[in-house]
């Protein structure tokens, strides 16, 4: 009996994933162009945190920081000053996911670093790579496990980062498959603009929940 090929979901490029899954890449979304008009500026408490965040992490950038680093050091801060670690919010690490493709005869697996969800609705996936790691490299995977959401009704977002950078991913597949990304934000800018990375991931548990 022939076993169905397994093939590793960061393995596949950009191309073999809009391909598989007939996704559009949108330029320009009103969402991205328009997502933090309406959220409040961060507390004094909430900048301070991350601009400690934002110490920790150049210090420890000189030298290499593997995931494992960046997930503590950067990714947990930002998600429970996001309010995912509380009511009514459920977080997974490590979830697997795996997708049969019939048109190809083979599966897709792979591993969200990070999901939030809400019961059977997945607000967020979060990939994470090391500090040297280009943050886009993590798209195509990233966008598999968007693919693999249960939910078609409403979007899914995503944020891929490497501890320096930040960019957010909305898949929608209301009327048809397509992706958007937000800009770079970059926590060694001047200022700090993982700010905006926070608000970013308040206005998206606020907007879908």
């Amino acid at each position: 009996m022939n076993k169905t090929p397994v093939i590793p979901a960061y393995n596949l490029t950009l191309y073999d994933v809009e391909t598989r899954f007939n996704l559009e890449f949108l330029q320009e979304d009103s969402f991205f162009l328009t997502w933090l008009d309406d959220i409040p500026e961060l507390t004094p408490e909430e900048k301070r945190r991350l601009d400690r965040v934002k110490q920790q992490y150049l210090y420890l950038a000189k030298r290499e920081m593997l995931e494992e680093v960046v997930k503590i050091v950067v990714v947990s801060p930002l998600l429970d000053l996001a309010g995912f670690f509380n009511s009514p919010f459920s977080i997974a690490a490590e979830r697997e996911v795996q997708i049969d493709d019939e048109v190809n005869g083979d599966s897709i697996r792979g591993k969200i670093d990070f999901l939030v969800f809400q019961g059977e609705f997945w607000i967020a996936v979060i990939e994470t790579k090391r500090t040297k790691a280009d943050v886009m490299v993590a798209l195509p995977q990233t966008l598999v496990y968007m693919v693999a959401s249960p939910n078609l009704e409403k979007p899914v977002f995503g944020l891929m980062i490497n501890g320096r950078e930040a960019v957010f991913i909305k898949l929608s597949r209301e009327n048809k498959a397509e992706y958007s990304l937000s800009k770079s934000f970059s926590i060694s800018n001047p200022g700090n603009e993982f700010y905006d990375v926070l608000r970013g991931l308040k206005k998206i548990g606020q907007s879908l929940i």
